[in-house]
């Protein structure tokens, strides 16, 4: 695979354009905003990641058609709240047999379904699907720094050809045939990631943080084995991984959020000054409908969700989480 099409401009796509542009690949990044298109084009460089030059071999497009024309694979990046369309826009021209590479770690607000279950429905299992995740904060892979992520295919095979795609010297990949599994903990993390923000926000410290996040990993384990997933999984890169680099990293969104309604500010405020999207949002009303879908005790997420979308007080949801009744710790 050398021809490869990526679709979404934000900050993650824009890395993994650097990564493998670093590999010589001809890389066509559909970027969906015209202006923000324009201003890429101009300055050769993306606003949402600055100070990383676009190379040549990175070219900005604002046609999806044109990005996937002779595309060898197609790795889609689309926010979760514009994945459903992206998704149907795509198996529209998208010939069958191209693989495609689900890089979004979100679920839909309102289904529910993994970003790579909306795609396989679009594209009528015409075109095998995989999913990456794991530890891979955007700016330091753009830099280079040495992490590890995992490509998660149900054909072994396709998972090892990304696999091939995505390894280098910076970058090292391993593979999964728990497709669910992967997308979920890299989702879910994104909610434990607004709690841990939420922890430092109110000035708590690391024995407070390790325990949010132990339990937390405990529940979003056990609505991923409710769903089908395996329980190893969560253990690896996508959940555990995932979850230390985001919910102690200042450069994630979704900490960020946490932390400022921790500290008493308003959700828009904390929006507007980050000025991009974060996936933890729209995930936690998806992780709180399955949740109560499936009869999952999730009370961790229960409290995010009340905080995010019911006003609740952050320092009252510590203080009910504290006084639920006594529980064995082995689910």
């Amino acid at each position: 695979m050398n021809r490869i099409s990526i679709l979404g401009g934000g900050s993650w796509g824009t890395a993994l354009s650097l990564l493998l542009a670093k590999k010589e690949c001809e890389i066509k990044l559909w970027v969906w905003d015209k202006n923000q298109a324009s201003e890429m084009l101009r300055t050769r460089a993306n606003p949402f990641l600055p100070g990383y030059s676009l190379p040549e071999n990175i070219r900005i497009t604002t046609s999806m058609l044109d990005s996937i024309t002779d595309a060898e694979a197609v790795v889609f990046v689309v926010i979760s709240e514009g994945a459903a369309q992206a998704a149907r826009d795509l198996a529209a021209i998208l010939p069958p047999g191209v693989p495609v590479v689900s890089a979004t770690k979100g679920l839909s607000a309102d289904t529910g379904l993994t970003i790579s279950q909306m795609l396989d429905s679009a594209l009528e299992s015409r075109n095998p699907v995989t999913a990456i995740s794991g530890p891979n904060l955007a700016v330091e892979v753009a830099r280079g720094v040495p992490t590890a992520t995992v490509a998660a295919c149900t054909d072994l095979s396709v998972a090892q050809a990304i696999q091939r795609l995505f390894m280098c010297s910076s970058m090292r990949v391993y593979t999964n045939t728990d497709v669910i599994g992967v997308e979920l903990a890299g989702a879910l993390k994104n909610v434990l990631a607004i709690g841990a923000g939420m922890s430092d926000g109110m000035g708590f410290g690391d024995n407070t943080k390790a325990a949010l996040l132990t339990r937390g990993l405990a529940e979003i384990t056990r609505l991923g084995i409710r769903l089908g997933a395996r329980q190893a999984t969560f253990m690896g890169l996508a959940g555990i991984g995932d979850l230390m680099a985001t919910c102690a990293s200042p450069l994630s969104r979704n900490r960020r959020v946490g932390l400022g309604l921790g500290q008493g500010r308003k959700l828009d405020e904390i929006l507007a000054e980050i000025g991009q999207v974060a996936e933890g949002i729209p995930t936690t009303r998806a992780a709180y409908n399955l949740a109560h879908r499936t009869d999952t005790p999730m009370p961790i997420t229960d409290q995010i969700y009340q905080v995010l979308f019911e006003a609740k007080d952050p320092q009252t949801a510590v203080l009910e989480l504290m006084n639920r009744e006594p529980k064995d710790e082995v689910w």
